[in-house]
């Protein structure tokens, strides 16, 4: 018999840690490799992690609510095989000795050995976790630099931040210090939290006796956190343009039947518009950038995310990676496919992960136009809305002519940090070019 340890998978570029939902199996349970044995939630998805190895789950080193870092263990399994060096408990990070710098910022107090970093460390890494704590708990930016961090890179774990609002609410000013400091770190750090001080407060809410109280899921509340984070982070700024999509409506009402017998999919009008978005993007590429510190970031990859809508209200963004490598009849089966995915709660965290531009069809729910909210840390997003026949002014060889066409307005909401009107309106006036330039006598 061996024992193996199941680590905390990899799940997403981005992703550093998950919480632990809920145990699928008990400690004693026989499990199969590949066997779904936990859930796991990130900041981008929920999701089931699968045991890489069969045998008997032995001993669950992760308890529901915990937050793992990526490559932690996480549970063991006893199998048939060579033992596996196993920890006899739950391991905590690698710990890197206190260099002389940091043993000289460790100061005594009346209660306590405390310790507060003499200096803010800009640059590093702060988890969505410890910045909805560090939100809550009014905690800005500077202060939440001095806060000492023992996890990887000197990153700020939630025992790290809890640790200092417990001291911090006794009155000592300063955290518990712990047995190893790390303060050197290399990943880039969010934008800085407001201070309490800037931060408006809520209005207080009046309750009568009818009204109905609804606590908000956790895909809500992170929705929510997004956005006020976006408003915050990004000066927005929108422009419009109402595109002609006569030529497309036509086309697709003369393709759609064969191209589903074909295909076995269904040619919507989103990935006719994802198509035209990519090729503005390619004419516009700093549209396709991100923000970091005052470096703007020109992203290779055109990777446009979708915002779906799930039955539960909620809103996802998959992404369609490399949409420029597909085409439309690609774009049609992988927009389909993560719409599908993503309504049935199938999305893998990779799917979340990457975007550099998204486009928000609010046409599919009757409305004509929308100012959609930039999908941090990117720059720009677009709204399409919903095709609708108008009476308009067309030229012609004989004079002006009033005819029916299929018109839609295109919403471009963008960070004003980075792009400006000239900019922003250029590109959805591009977009907006191509579509009214599509080839009816094209094929899929």
């Amino acid at each position: 018999m061996a024992s193996v340890e199941l680590l905390m998978p990899k799940m997403g570029e981005s992703i550093m840690e998950a919480t632990v939902l809920t145990w699928l199996k008990s400690e004693g349970d026989t499990i199969e490799q590949d066997e779904s044995i936990l859930e796991v939630a990130t900041d981008k998805v929920d999701t089931e992690v699968p045991s890489t190895h069969g045998g008997i789950l032995t001993q669950i080193l992760a308890n529901d609510g915990d937050v793992i870092p990526v490559g932690a263990p996480i549970a063991i399994i006893t199998t048939d095989g060579e033992d596996v060096a196993i920890p006899t408990s739950t391991p905590a990070t690698v710990a890197t000795p206190v260099s002389q710098e940091t043993q000289a910022i460790i100061v005594e107090s009346p209660n306590a050995v405390t310790a507060v970093l003499d200096k803010p460390i800009s640059g590093r890494f702060y988890s969505p976790l410890v910045m909805n704590i560090a939100r809550e708990e009014a905690i800005d930016m500077v202060e939440l630099e001095r806060i000492p961090g023992t996890g990887k890179e000197g990153r700020v774990t939630k025992k790290d931040i809890l640790g200092y609002v417990s001291t911090r609410k006794n009155g000592n000013g300063a955290v518990v210090a712990p047995a190893t400091i790390t303060p050197t770190v290399s990943t880039p750090t969010p934008a800085a939290i407001p201070s309490a001080a800037s931060t408006p407060k809520p209005q207080p809410v009046s309750i009568g006796a009818g009204d109905e109280i609804i606590a908000m899921d956790r895909m809500r509340k992170m929705i929510a956190g997004r956005m006020i984070d976006s408003k915050r982070i990004s000066p927005h700024v929108s422009s419009f343009v109402e595109a002609d999509m006569t030529s497309i409506v036509l086309w697709r009402n003369k393709i759609k039947k064969d191209f589903e017998a074909r295909e076995g999919e269904k040619m919507t009008f989103t990935p006719i518009i994802l198509e035209a978005v990519v090729k503005a993007i390619k004419d516009y590429p700093m549209v396709n950038v991100s923000v970091d510190g005052d470096n703007i970031i020109k992203k290779r990859n055109i990777n446009i995310g979708i915002a779906v809508a799930l039955p539960s209200g909620n809103l996802i963004v998959p992404v369609v990676h490399n949409a420029d490598q597909y085409n439309l009849a690609g774009l049609a089966k992988k927009v389909n496919d993560l719409a599908r995915r993503a309504r049935e709660n199938k999305l893998t965290p990779d799917d979340l992960d990457g975007g550099t531009y998204t486009i928000s069809n609010v046409g599919s729910f009757g409305n004509v136009m929308g100012t959609p909210i930039i999908m941090q840390p990117q720059v720009a997003i677009m709204a399409l809305g919903s095709i609708e026949k108008k009476p308009a002014v067309m030229e012609t060889p004989q004079g002006d002519v009033i005819a029916i066409r299929h018109k839609m307005f295109l919403s471009h909401s963008y960070d004003h940090r980075v792009v400006d009107g000239a900019l922003g309106g250029m590109m959805v006036k591009r977009v907006a070019e191509y579509l009214e330039s599509f080839d009816m006598n094209q094929s899929y």
